[in-house]
């Protein structure tokens, strides 16, 4: 057995150890306080190995900053990204605890993803224990805000990706079959609000302009433009208006998600959504948001990066495949930098965001020796 798969299933229970005391740290994006709790907890359990800093942004918990010296030999760093923020509110635990049952283990962001933030410190660690030399200063950067578009974390995240030879993102693996990520769409957001014109349904009909209609027919043209061949798509998943069914809807709004596979659709799909123009001449059209994450496209470094860990794997007797998906991640902004960056290495499971959240045991140790892997040759 190949010393890295060795000591990381030698390890196994102490990964779940640590896996355990974050999950059951919850942590909701929301919530500042909650967040620092697990930020706390982490720059404890790795005070032997690591120099931490925390960074206070406004409105979020604190982002971690963590330095591994591992008798580096060159300049530029090799750079892990995670988050300590999930979307489960204080008090999901009493309904999804952590547990180990069915040969997986649950609890909420047990898959996303603290998973991979204890796979990535034992991973360290297990290099230290092994004597292992590395060539790059190892830096693991987790922010607090990812599940909500890393609004104050964006700029920290992408000033370290210019300092790195290249990124590894610690979120969950695509499916049972732990696929790795080499490609991402970007991800966007925008709201149209309409103003209408109120008057009463029975007595003054003529007289009003619905907004709900106009919106209606704004959602049909903004559907129109999804393009599954070119990987763009445009869901409508929010619609409000009106106040009483006898009332012509003075307001309305609707919120639009959009996915791009290439960063050169975005303004195309921005203009659009500017030249947005009321088709009742009574309303008035409003239009904000745009682009949230650029697309993190397959490019030849990628697919580079991604054939040195089909390598180690191998050399671990793994087989390792890879995946695009329609989620963004903060590796969406380091790959658009051209920064080489390699997605998915977190834990394998199924069930991120749902009630079902949970990773298969038996791929932790293969997970930890794969980073191991890459911190040591990369």
């Amino acid at each position: 057995m190949h010393p890295y798969l060795r000591y990381a299933n030698e390890k196994q229970a102490e990964i779940i150890g640590l896996l355990g005391e974050m999950v059951q740290c919850e942590s909701p994006s929301d919530d500042p306080a909650a967040v620092n709790q697990l930020v706390e907890l982490l720059i404890e359990r790795t005070r032997d190995i690591a120099e931490a800093k925390a960074i206070t942004p406004t409105g979020f918990g604190n982002h971690l900053h963590l330095t591994f010296d591992l008798g580096a030999q060159e300049d530029r760093q090799l750079l892990a990204i995670g988050h300590s923020d999930t979307v489960w509110p204080l008090g999901t635990l009493k309904q999804m605890p952590f547990r180990e049952a069915e040969g997986r283990l649950w609890g909420p962001g047990v898959l996303d993803m603290k998973s991979g933030l204890a796979f990535f410190i034992c991973a360290v660690r297990g290099l230290r224990d092994l004597g292992v030399r590395v060539r790059r200063k190892i830096v693991l950067w987790i922010v607090s805000d990812e599940e909500v578009g890393s609004p104050s974390s964006r700029a920290f995240t992408e000033a370290e990706a210019k300092r790195s030879e290249c990124v590894l993102v610690l979120e969950p693996a695509t499916g049972l079959e732990g696929k790795l990520k080499t490609a991402r769409k970007g991800v966007g957001r925008y709201t149209i609000f309409v103003q209408g014109r109120a008057s009463h349904a029975g007595v003054d009909f003529e007289n009003g302009a619905s907004a709900i209609v106009e919106a209606a027919r704004q959602v049909l043209e903004i559907s129109s433009w999804t393009d599954l061949r070119r990987g763009i798509t445009l869901n409508p998943g929010v619609f409000c208006g009106g106040t009483r069914t006898n009332v012509v809807a003075a307001n309305a709004h609707v919120e639009v998600d959009v996915r791009i596979a290439k960063a050169e659709d975005a303004e195309q799909v921005d203009r659009k959504f500017r030249q947005l123009r009321a088709i009742d001449p009574r309303c008035e059209l409003r239009v904000a948001g745009g682009l949230n994450r650029p697309p993190m496209e397959r490019t030849q470094a990628i697919s580079n990066l991604f054939a040195k860990a089909q390598h180690i794997a191998k050399e671990l007797g793994m087989e390792l495949e890879e995946s695009s998906t329609g989620g963004g991640s903060d590796g969406n902004f380091t790959a658009a930098l051209g920064v080489p960056t390699l997605d998915g290495l977190g834990g394998v499971g199924e069930g991120a965001h749902a009630a079902n959240e949970s990773i298969l045991v038996s791929r932790i140790a293969e997970r930890t020796a794969l980073l191991m892997g890459l911190l040591a040759e990369l």
